[in-house]
């Protein structure tokens, strides 16, 4: 059960997009089908982490919102197996839900990664503060539209408004995201999961996204003079 931001590695295992990405893996995250042939996408099984959290020393998380981790099979079916780790999940305390759709849950997590992480890394500016400033959130706004385009393009139903999705991120106040987290701890960034894998798929499918890439270059050019990211 791979908890990852962004997209993961076995998405498009019985995806049934129509498109020509069915069961092959996403170069972005697992160049070469490595893990998809070593570990093989039958075994994955869907989660969406919500929590906001920062790792406040090593070793010691520090929680600050949240307590869902939403679960779904990449079939879409309803199994013993999610079902058996959902109620393990529960019992310990926490939201997680069995959704069919977990692609769907997989999209609204990563348009707020793929808009206010970036945007938070290069600025240094908490959620809240992102959010509730009009030409940051009008970037973050067309960088959502962009993604939005994309898995709308392979099949994804986006529940929640754009405005809604960014007043729930600008919510929680006083947050850095992980990839601002990271550039302050000097840990490695995920930039690939997050942005790139975005990008390749918008490629392939012919859709511009402008917004999206200018930030994705900007985050890769500090990234790479920090020593945290390299292109691969």
């Amino acid at each position: 059960m791979p908890a990852v931001n962004g997209l993961p590695w076995w998405y498009f295992h019985k995806a049934q997009t129509g498109t020509a990405l069915d069961e092959k893996p996403l170069q972005a995250v697992d160049p070469g089908g490595r893990v998809w042939n070593e570990i093989g996408p039958q075994r994955a099984i869907g989660c969406v982490v919500y929590p906001a959290c920062e790792i406040a020393a090593p070793g010691l998380v520090k929680h600050l919102d949240g307590d869902r981790f939403t679960l779904g099979e990449p079939s879409m079916e309803q199994s013993e197996r999610v079902k058996t780790l959902s109620s393990l999940m529960i019992a310990g305390g926490l939201k997680a839900p069995q959704k069919p759709r977990i692609r769907d849950e997989i999209w609204v997590k990563l348009w707020g990664n793929c808009s206010f992480n970036p945007v938070s890394a290069l600025t240094g500016a908490t959620l809240d503060a992102i959010g509730n400033d009009p030409e940051s959130r009008a970037l973050v706004h067309a960088i959502m539209t962009e993604v939005k385009s994309v898995g709308e393009a392979i099949g994804v139903r986006f529940s929640v408004p754009i405005e809604k999705r960014i007043d729930g991120a600008a919510a929680i106040v006083g947050h850095k995201p992980s990839t601002r987290q990271d550039i302050e701890a000097g840990r490695p960034l995920e930039i690939d999961p997050l942005v790139t894998a975005v990008l390749e798929l918008a490629e392939g499918l012919g859709i511009e996204t402008p917004a999206l890439a200018h930030v994705a270059a900007l985050l890769k050019l500090q990234a790479e003079t920090l020593g945290l990211y390299s292109r691969g």
